[in-house]
């Protein structure tokens, strides 16, 4: 279902936005497979991504993280699901330039509804409503420098979300 090389869509978006739910919710409809890049990251590793912040350091996820970005983008032709901070990488940016790519936005208490102040977020551990608003005002001008459309997540289910990112990119049901 793809219109060409590389992925059909590209879901980025902060913690808590819904890019794992709606990329496989999108990706069934269009019949085409999810690739989540922190799920390739956890699978390669053996870990949990938590585990390879503490053990390995942030500098080293990111490694980890513009591989497995770089990998899905190259090598898969359905849905992509990117960590919220892979956008962070100027190399990541270039390799998203062109693709349909949606910025899922949400609301700050829909994330912290989503996320759970006590899921195992490593870049959330410490007040995490002051850090995710902190990670917005870092991430918010790169995730809409990528994105082909902006989908709005407050006040939808994961179902009205991915109708809206098909909408937005013009695609239909497989």
């Amino acid at each position: 279902m793809s219109a060409g090389p590389g992925p059909a869509v590209v879901l980025v978006g902060p913690p808590g936005a819904g890019k794992s739910t709606v990329g496989s919710l999108v990706a069934r409809r269009l019949g085409v497979s999810l690739r989540d890049t922190d799920a390739d990251i956890e699978a390669a590793e053996g870990r949990p991504i938590p585990e390879i912040f503490v053990e390995d350091g942030e500098p080293r996820f990111r490694e980890l993280e513009r591989q497995a970005v770089r990998a899905a983008l190259t090598g898969h032709d359905g849905v992509v699901s990117l960590g919220g901070g892979a956008v962070m990488d100027p190399g990541t940016r270039e390799l998203l330039a062109g693709l349909p790519v949606v910025f899922l936005d949400v609301p700050l208490a829909d994330a912290v509804r989503r996320v759970g102040l006590d899921a195992p977020r490593p870049l959330l551990t410490v007040n995490p409503r002051q850090q995710w608003r902190t990670l917005m005002e870092r991430r918010r001008p790169l995730y809409e420098e990528v994105a082909r459309a902006v989908v709005d997540t407050g006040g939808r289910d994961p179902e009205e979300t991915a109708q809206a990112v098909l909408d937005a990119l013009d695609l239909k049901d497989a």
